[in-house]
């Protein structure tokens, strides 16, 4: 397995990406509403990266894909497209992920909105987020990707929902994917049970399903849902492994990761 070891220069310049990303979250975050499509979301965020940030979005092209956003509706797993036809309402609950290009590097992060009121949603949201966190303070010089992966799988599992098997994270930096594959399962062999170095680099995103895990990507060869038609929440951070932690790259300043640093 290849997995790629960034020098001090690198992490800056993945910092530097990593926090234009965020900003595209933390931008759009004012413009969720009932009545907005989410295509408009997508227009808003793609300008928004390339005009304020002069970023490049990672996704524009990428097999054929053309917006610059996944935006996940309800019982969507992930890579849902923007549609302008397709309008929030209150109740919803939804997922936007956002990949970006800065000066050659990638910056990759995702986050749950809840449109109005949704107890249940919320709740998915809440705990999938806590899957995202519990994993990242685990994470340092000699972890195996195995312990984040039973770490996020413990938690949903203790609070009734069930993990996605069918996507995972991945290594990023200089490329939109690279090794390893960060599964959010116990799924891993002990040879290829890989052992966290400080400079690597990679995404966790815990697809959580309140119903069974099982997915199915529809006739657009993107669109992945949950085949019981349960809702389904993810959150998303790129980070860089260091001797005692992590550094989160996509962190965003509506969010508490002092946790972190203890």
């Amino acid at each position: 397995m290849n997995v790629p070891i960034n020098t001090p220069d690198d992490i800056e310049k993945l910092k530097i990406a990593g926090r234009c990303a965020a900003q595209v979250l933390e931008m759009i975050a004012e413009h969720v509403r009932p009545g907005i499509s989410t295509g408009e979301i997508d227009k808003l965020c793609q300008d928004y990266l390339e005009q304020e940030l002069g970023c490049v979005s990672a996704t524009i092209g990428y097999h054929g894909y053309q917006h610059a956003t996944c935006i996940s509706l309800n019982h969507v797993v992930c890579h849902g497209i923007p549609d302008f036809s397709k309008v929030l309402k209150k109740g919803d609950i939804f997922n936007i992920d956002v990949t970006v290009i800065k000066d050659g590097y990638y910056g990759d992060t995702s986050r749950m909105f809840v449109v109005g009121e949704n107890i249940k949603g919320e709740r998915l949201s809440q705990v999938t987020q806590e899957c995202l966190y519990k994993s990242l303070a685990i994470v340092k010089e000699g972890t195996r990707l195995s312990d984040i992966g039973k770490t996020i799988q413990a938690h949903a599992e203790d609070n009734g929902y069930s993990v996605v098997r069918d996507f995972c994270g991945h290594g990023i930096g200089k490329n939109f994917h690279e090794e390893p594959q960060v599964l959010h399962y116990d799924g891993y062999e002990p040879h290829n049970d890989l052992v966290l170095e400080e400079g690597m680099c990679l995404t966790i995103e815990p697809m959580i399903n309140a119903g069974k895990h099982q997915t199915k990507v529809l006739k657009d060869g993107w669109t992945a849902v949950t085949r019981d038609k349960s809702l389904s929440a993810q959150w998303e951070h790129t980070l860089v492994v260091t001797k005692d932690g992590c550094i989160v790259t996509t962190a965003r300043h509506d969010e508490d990761l002092a946790f972190l640093d203890g």
